[in-house]
């Protein structure tokens, strides 16, 4: 009963607007604490369907700089933030190494941004167990866009297509043959590709969509290729706008 009364009371502050509530929520959920069922029958009534992004690619293509930069233009448009950002588990503590959000700190002082690192805690897949919960938690808090990203380790990191609503598949071109990658499970996950840290490498684009050409989307998609520059702030518009148009076909 004291727990029913504990989670009822976090939940409530948690709407109200409580960032504390909101942090002490995700903590329970990301230890898999008894009452996580609770506090999704809580919560529940109040999803208010965010639109959910992840961003997925290999460690080293720049998701987080494209993440702060695609944060920096959202919130130019008016809408609010959440953004999950999934670390290695720390070898000592089993916690996140918090890397993206020491890379994302200019949006520190920004209340409409929130910015939570989460260890994978074991799992594969690029994820942690408890990253659709934590997405419904930034939903009922109110957030108007949750990014999630992945920490891109292996090829079979499609485990987000169950959670979000679009995929981005970050590639650099310095990554040697990436036909090869392309032929990972993660291509067939990808609603849009961005080849970042792009100097108009127009072959790598060639090669991307001469292999998009050979899959077959469910709902007539065509997967475009948006190159960007995150770190200078180019291509990131162009990234935008083809989330709305993915985003347009979905409601």
């Amino acid at each position: 009963m004291i727990m029913n009364n504990v989670c009822q009371e976090l939940v409530s502050e948690m709407l109200s607007g409580s960032i504390v509530a909101l942090s002490r929520l995700m903590s329970m959920v990301e230890k898999e604490d008894q009452s996580v069922p609770e506090i999704m029958d809580l919560i529940n009534p109040h999803l208010k369907k965010a639109y959910c992004i992840g961003i997925t690619g290999f460690s080293g293509v720049g998701k987080s700089t494209l993440i702060n930069a695609l944060t920096m233009l959202i919130r130019k448009k008016g809408f609010s933030v959440g953004i999950l950002a999934v670390d290695p588990s720390s070898i000592k503590s089993g916690g996140a190494i918090l890397g993206d959000r020491i890379r994302m700190q200019q949006h520190a002082s920004d209340n409409e941004v929130f910015i939570r690192s989460m260890a994978t805690r074991g799992s594969y897949g690029g994820l942690s167990r408890a990253t659709s919960s934590m997405v419904k938690l930034l939903d009922a808090f109110g957030k108007d866009i949750i990014i999630v990203e992945t920490i891109g380790i292996s090829q079979i990191d499609v485990e987000i297509r169950r959670i979000v609503d679009t995929v981005i598949l970050v590639m650099v071109p310095q990554t040697g043959d990436s036909i090869q990658f392309i032929k990972s499970g993660v291509m067939e996950i990808a609603d849009i590709i961005v080849v970042n840290k792009a100097e108009n490498d127009e072959k790598m684009i060639h090669d991307l969509r001469e292999t998009l050409s050979l899959f077959t989307s469910d709902d007539n998609w065509e997967v475009p290729i948006v190159a960007t520059k995150a770190l200078e702030n180019q291509g990131i518009e162009d990234l935008y706008e083809q989330i709305e148009k993915h985003r347009s076909r979905k409601i």
